[in-house]
């Protein structure tokens, strides 16, 4: 019975806990955090409403709008999060933006697409 009480409470009182657990695959979450550390570790750019930031930077904002949708649970596959938390700004509804070096800057979900394309031809 105390077992019951205790599954309660935390359901109750922690459904943050115990909803993380069930939310998005541990794969998805793998592959999201190894592109945010390649963005982070790639010296590029990166474009939030007007702003240029730094990978780290970019990845700090980034890792805040992934434990957002994970909390939502919208996420299912790593294109999930390309689309919902990493290609536009849900403030101003602008594309993000990366550049890096001397090379013209592309749409974050196009650069992250093709580390993702990467990502997974090297498995």
């Amino acid at each position: 019975m105390r077992l019951v009480y205790f599954l309660l409470f935390l359901v109750t009182l922690c459904p943050s806990v115990v909803s993380k657990a069930t939310q998005t695959p541990s794969t998805t979450r793998t592959e999201i955090q190894v592109l945010l550390k390649r963005l982070q570790d790639s010296g590029c750019q990166f474009n939030r409403n007007g702003s240029w930031y730094s990978g780290a930077e970019a990845q700090t904002h980034l890792s805040k709008k992934l434990d957002y949708l994970e909390r939502k649970n919208m996420l299912k596959s790593t294109e999930d999060f390309i689309k919902l938390g990493a290609s536009t700004s849900s403030y101003s509804g602008k594309a993000y933006l990366v550049k890096c070096g001397n090379t013209p800057a592309v749409e974050s979900k196009l650069w992250l697409g093709e580390q993702l394309r990467i990502l997974r031809e090297s498995k």
